[in-house]
């Protein structure tokens, strides 16, 4: 990594740990219809794809499209209304934040998470810190397709060839691949180290430190008279 000047961060189990509310909202739908409910570990294993996919992996599986789609809305209302209950900050992601803003480098959110929830979140954690929040949304595909990201760099008025794509899970993994940028996995998340290094991760930190560290090293490498 070199010059590098753009971070962009998946949220859930990167920035937020937000499994409680997420596996709360599921079960609040689940319950709501006598559906078996589901543990937070069954949660954690669905989550990644979209809130879509997450109430099609919780909810029975002899369920109808239509019954889907409407499980899905009601998620995505009672979650947004619910997303900060039980949700809080990982360790050590004010000071990467801070670090971050006093060193200039533009910051975003990428998430499959909906577009609303996503917003409301940022707005709540990060308005001080992150400029662009994109979640999904219509006329976007979600990730591992890099509409979304290239939406950001766009946004922020950057290359991919300076971002680095921040995240937890091998959707993340696959979207930094997608869009052409640098990767960090983050092992604090949803996902497993060994998940993480199937996927093709081959940066993983284990706390925000280490992601300082590469981040000082890519720019003073940028910096030195070796490469300029």
């Amino acid at each position: 990594m070199k010059n590098i000047d753009t971070v962009i961060f998946d949220l859930d189990g990167t920035l937020l740990d937000t499994i409680e509310d997420l596996t709360d909202s599921v079960n609040y739908i689940l319950t709501k219809y006598n559906y078996p409910i589901r543990s937070i570990d069954e949660v954690r294993s669905f989550v990644g794809n979209g809130m879509r996919r997450l109430i099609e992996l919780s909810a029975p599986n002899e369920l109808a499209e239509n019954v889907h789609e409407n499980l899905f809305a009601e998620l995505k209302e009672y979650y947004t209304a619910h997303s900060n209950i039980k949700t809080k900050l990982y360790l050590g992601i004010l000071e990467l934040l801070d670090y971050l803003k006093s060193n200039e480098y533009k910051t975003a959110i990428v998430s499959n998470k909906n577009h609303a929830a996503v917003c409301e979140l940022k707005e709540i954690y990060f308005k001080d810190y992150i400029e662009i929040a994109i979640g999904q949304q219509e006329g976007i595909r979600h990730k591992p397709y890099a509409d979304c990201v290239f939406s950001a760099l766009q946004n922020l008025g950057c290359e991919r060839e300076n971002a680095v794509y921040i995240g937890d899970s091998e959707v993340d993994v696959k979207t930094a691949q997608n869009a052409g940028t640098a990767c960090i996995a983050v092992s604090w998340g949803f996902r497993s180290r060994r998940e993480l290094i199937e996927a093709g991760a081959e940066i993983i930190v284990d706390d925000t430190a280490e992601i300082i560290a590469i981040l000082e090293k890519s720019r003073s490498s940028y910096t030195s008279p070796e490469t300029v």
